[in-house]
């Protein structure tokens, strides 16, 4: 069986916007992921960036003409100060990101919100730093952990909550892909986990929950050139209803010269009366290609279940990251992406480099008794 079940089942892909499109955006950075997501998205559904920033001023003024953007700053120092700033969207290196916050929760007369990337910052302590500048300021932080807004996330989301895959008992996820390292990454040994599997990592919080243990394994990439811990990465997490969520990150994923690619997301999960699985559709980027979903259910019958929609991870997604920020901001409440929760999600990241660089499993709480408390 193959329908379009999407507005039948209430899968909720969609981001709840806020009533208020017209919050005034400052966005500092104007590379391809400012420019091609958060501010395509942006204006998708309405929002109202204001100003742009970056290190290249001719690159700032190429990307506000593109994007139909009034106001280009010489430097962030400059936007931050700008009294009409209303939100700030910080698109910038996550060792630069601290500074800036430092910078921006001084100017609390304007700055009602902070968007920041993830990683929230290179390290757990640094992180925290950022939380709590934000939380002593008054400033909601949100964090652009775009994966939960990747469409067959949300789906298969509001298929947990319902129910029709009964007890959960496994979750998969297979990355085969080819990235190019930000130059940053080259002065740190975090790479993979860090910048790629954090997705998965906080895609598994935002499913199932925080774990009770970590286990991890890595190996270097034969194809980065720069020293590092983790290049392919293994990592599971064991909950304690007995529950495993487990991701293999593989970015050695094509020998090059004649062989051919093969390049996909894959997830999977299944539990006691249900399966759900489906691909992530960003390794096809600039290709518009959907994420899937396909499921079954002893609850709904025999055969498989497809809904089927038109937006995509990027940059559709991230008009999600940004709207569950305004509506904090909007209504005087707590980011759903918060810089708080975050720190959950970085901490199961240093278990899994703990993990690794102990070769044992690691329980979460050692790590967020040590850094969280």
């Amino acid at each position: 069986m193959t329908r379009n079940i999407v507005s039948e089942l209430n899968l909720r892909i969609d981001p709840e916007l806020p009533g208020r499109k017209d919050f005034r955006i400052g966005c500092i950075g104007a590379g391809f992921i400012m420019r091609d997501c958060h501010l395509v998205a942006y204006n998708d559904v309405g929002f109202t960036p204001y100003a742009i920033t970056s290190l290249d001023r001719a690159q700032s003024e190429d990307v506000a003409r593109q994007r139909g953007i009034a106001h280009v700053h010489d430097s962030w120092q400059e936007l931050i100060r700008d009294p009409n700033i209303e939100i700030l969207d910080i698109a910038a290196p996550p060792d630069q990101q601290l500074q800036i916050v430092r910078e921006a929760v001084r100017e609390t007369s304007h700055i009602r919100g902070i968007l920041a990337q993830k990683p929230l910052a290179m390290n757990l302590p640094e992180a925290r730093e950022i939380v709590e500048l934000c939380e002593a300021a008054g400033i909601p932080l949100g964090v652009n952990s775009n994966m939960r807004y990747d469409q067959s996330m949300r789906a298969l989301k509001s298929l947990l909550d319902q129910g029709f895959l009964g007890d959960r008992v496994l979750a998969t996820i297979e990355m085969r892909a080819i990235p190019h390292w930000q130059d940053f990454l080259r002065r740190y040994d975090r790479v993979e986990i860090l910048n790629m599997g954090i997705h998965h990592i906080d895609a598994f919080r935002y499913l199932f929950g925080d774990p009770a243990k970590v286990t991890a394994i890595t190996r270097s990439d034969p194809r980065t050139d720069f020293r590092h811990i983790d290049g392919i990465s293994q990592y599971t997490f064991r909950y304690d209803d007995d529950f495993l969520a487990s991701s293999l990150d593989d970015v050695w994923a094509w020998p090059g010269g004649e062989t051919e690619k093969d390049i996909y997301i894959k997830w999977r999960v299944v539990g006691t009366e249900g399966l759900a699985q489906g691909t992530i559709g960003w390794p096809n980027y600039p290709a518009h290609s959907p994420s899937t979903l396909t499921f079954t259910s002893q609850k709904l019958g025999h055969g498989w279940i497809t809904p089927g929609w038109d937006k995509v991870w990027f940059p559709d997604a991230f008009a999600g990251t940004m709207a569950q920020l305004l509506r904090a901001v909007e209504s005087g409440t707590t980011p759903e992406i918060s810089g708080r929760d975050n720190l959950k999600t970085l901490a199961c990241v240093e278990a899994c480099y703990r993990s690794i660089a102990e070769e044992r499993t690691v329980p979460l709480a050692e790590i967020t008794d040590e850094m969280l408390a």
